[in-house]
């Protein structure tokens, strides 16, 4: 068992480092960044739809079963993310693109995968916090596209910001709390899978507070420039220099 479970772990890894290759080789022109995002988009999407339909449609139900034992799906998935994650990890080390919090949340997704992997249970769990951490990933690689194209300064890059804060204030720090209450009041998972799932929501607020403050001081950019733009209006309109009908 555990000699197939690293194969399937080391599939993916090359699997991801030849996806990584490829996007190298058809975007000459682009840094390396721009392909390991693309890599990390396609890993966003794909991870959102299995564990979607792991959570809502397969199951068990991650509120009502924590500590439960793994299912073949949720094995598959969770080998083809420990994979990504690994790839990624390992980008942002040699790369030194990321800091401290960011490399410890790949560290503990790595550590929170493995376990469930060993264990043979909490995958139900462990794929509702995937499905969490990663729902807001393509937002947040479609806003560094935008930016690198020129494009970020236009309303498609305040929806994507808005969806983004949303989101990730609604799920993964609204619904994360209460998958994290059914972890911590259930007697199944084991005491050192909770500890994990306490760690990974103190990121998660970690990030949440940056992303508040980001948030704040973009809005009050916009409303400042929209108070200049009434301004100069009021003005025009009462120096007689703008046309009314």
């Amino acid at each position: 068992m555990a000699v197939a479970l690293c194969l399937q772990v080391l599939c993916s890894l090359c699997g991801w480092l030849s996806l990584y290759t490829s996007f190298c080789h058809l975007n000459k022109h682009r840094s390396y960044e721009w392909s390991c995002r693309l890599v990390t988009f396609t890993h966003g999407v794909l991870s959102i739809v299995l564990s979607a339909y792991i959570g809502f449609i397969d199951g068990p139900w991650p509120f009502t079963h924590p500590g439960s034992p793994n299912t073949p799906l949720q094995v598959h998935v969770l080998c083809l993310t420990l994979g990504y994650f690994i790839f990624d990890l390992g980008w942002c080390i040699y790369f030194q693109s990321e800091g401290a919090l960011m490399l410890a949340h790949h560290t503990l997704s790595i550590l929170g995968i493995i376990m469930a992997l060993v264990l043979g249970e909490s995958g139900t769990e462990v794929n509702a916090v995937l499905f969490g951490s990663e729902i807001t990933n393509p937002l947040l690689q479609l806003r560094w596209f935008l930016r690198e194209m020129g494009h970020y300064h236009s309303f498609t890059g305040d929806v994507v910001d808005f969806l983004f804060v949303a989101l990730f204030t609604g799920v993964r720090i609204g619904v994360g709390a209460r998958l994290l209450f059914c972890e911590m009041v259930s007697p199944t998972p084991k005491w050192f899978v909770k500890v994990g799932g306490v760690a990974m929501y103190a990121v998660s607020w970690c990030f949440m507070f940056s992303i508040w403050r980001f948030a704040w001081k973009k809005s009050i950019k916009k409303y400042r420039a929209w108070r200049s733009r009434r301004s100069e209006e009021r003005q025009l309109k009462h120096n007689g220099h703008l046309k009314t009908h």
